[in-house]
């Protein structure tokens, strides 16, 4: 069970090592771009591909989907970025449903984890697989593995170190699973001085505040690349950060005001440093490098 591109690589480890993929649950095709064309999810596209059986259920407690779960008769379900399963479907297999999750459970519960780590300026992250029970994200852990963060990561390198280890991880756990061995820790059991969490993001979440020191800046910008992305109002306009370095000086001018030569360089002052800009995309504009942006516009 699962949609995004994060889903299939523990898809395809599950297949490429010969295990028995009875049914593939993934979310309805939906329309999107401007012609409003349907657009499979990357697990569908991935599953077709593969010749295995699909569903796309729009209601999770939808009685004949249900029938037709049940008559897959799955030993295990496993789930990988999907959507909260009610207790009839998680309850179902007799060894349960496990989750493949991109934190070191108990920390980053939620729906990002792996932009929150970021934010957070954490040195570290990693995937836990876990058995599905009521609260979410809170089932006995099985296996963890630590990934470290480097310095200038972005998210979206984050999720793609993650997304292997995880379809590694997710093979272990099956492995054990199948031969009786798995058992699960419970998360009380981890001992941690504070938990944090990684609830939804909203727009209003990325919005960058300049009055925050250069580290919390640059850390929004990083967690937040490629995808929402970071932003800020630019001479009256939403301009989106996708890249961009830190410079350590004291600033001279007021948080949120901008310096540049108009030609190589475009930074954008914090409390007590610079933000300089890489890769920049400005309301109505494509996406591109700063240098390309200077080139083209009128302060």
């Amino acid at each position: 069970m699962g949609t995004p591109d994060f889903a299939v690589a523990s898809l395809d480890i599950l297949v490429k090592n010969g295990y028995n993929i009875v049914g593939v649950i993934t979310a309805p095709d939906k329309p999107a771009g401007r012609g409003l064309q349907l657009q499979e999810s990357a697990v569908k596209k991935y599953a077709v591909a593969n010749n295995l059986h699909v569903l796309q259920p729009e209601k999770l407690k939808n009685p004949a989907f249900i029938e037709e779960l049940r008559a897959l008769r799955a030993d295990l379900q496993v789930v990988v970025a999907f959507r909260m399963l009610p207790e009839l479907v998680w309850d179902m297999p007799p060894e349960g449903t496990i989750n493949v999750h991109a934190s070191l459970l108990p920390q980053y519960r939620g729906a990002a984890p792996i932009n929150w780590a970021i934010i957070n300026g954490e040195k570290a992250s990693g995937v836990t697989t876990f058995k599905l029970q009521h609260e979410i994200d809170t089932g006995d852990i099985l296996y963890s593995q630590e990934v470290p963060i480097r310095e200038d990561e972005t998210a979206g390198e984050l999720h793609d170190a993650l997304m292997q280890t995880g379809a590694e991880l997710l093979l272990k756990t099956v492995a054990s699973i199948a031969a009786g061995t798995a058992k699960g820790t419970p998360q009380k059991d981890v001992a941690l001085a504070d938990i944090k969490h990684a609830p939804k993001i909203f727009k209003e979440t990325c919005k960058l505040d300049w009055n925050k020191s250069i580290d919390e800046v640059y850390n929004l910008m990083r967690g937040l690349s490629p995808y929402p992305a970071a932003w800020t109002t630019f001479q009256s306009k939403t301009l989106k950060i996708y890249k961009a370095h830190k410079e350590l000086a004291q600033p001279t001018v007021a948080p949120g005001e901008f310096e540049t030569d108009q030609k190589t360089y475009l930074k954008i002052a914090a409390a007590d440093g610079w933000l300089v800009l890489e890769e920049i995309q400005l309301e109505g504009k494509k996406r591109m490098g700063v240098v390309e942006f200077l080139r083209g516009y009128r302060f």
